[in-house]
């Protein structure tokens, strides 16, 4: 399993990555592989200011579908569009091209919920 170092993980098997102000947000290596095959993502909260822990969007897969938690406050400034036409690539790289918003936080906060690769390790682990 794929759980990269430099970023940041939540319980609910999300990944952040921050660069300052803004961040990346997406579902984990582990996520998806739970999922199974993803055919579809949606996110329409692009624009809108949320708050940790609200939804963002869902992702759904053949047997279920899953909600995405926000793992910080903030704006949603950008949505991945690549995973409206070809949501698989949520599968096959869900650290790169399959990522799901980036977010301009206005509460960075949430980072101090978030766990390390070696914490998500165990989590998933356990």
């Amino acid at each position: 399993m794929n759980i990269p170092q430099k970023l940041k993980y939540t319980k609910d098997h999300e990944w952040i990555k921050v660069d300052g102000k803004n961040a990346v947000v997406g579902i984990t290596d582990f996520a998806q592989k739970e999922l199974g095959d993803i055919v579809y993502v949606e996110i329409e909260t692009e624009g809108e200011d949320l708050a940790i822990g609200d939804v963002f969007g869902t992702v759904e897969a053949v047997k279920t579908v899953s909600d995405l938690f926000m793992p910080v406050s903030g704006k949603v400034i950008e949505i991945n569009k690549a995973l409206e036409s070809e949501p698989e690539i949520v599968n096959s790289d869900p650290y790169e091209e399959g990522w799901m918003i980036k977010v301009e936080m206005s509460d960075d906060s949430g980072l101090e919920e978030t766990l390390t690769a070696e914490d998500y390790q165990q989590l998933v682990s356990d």
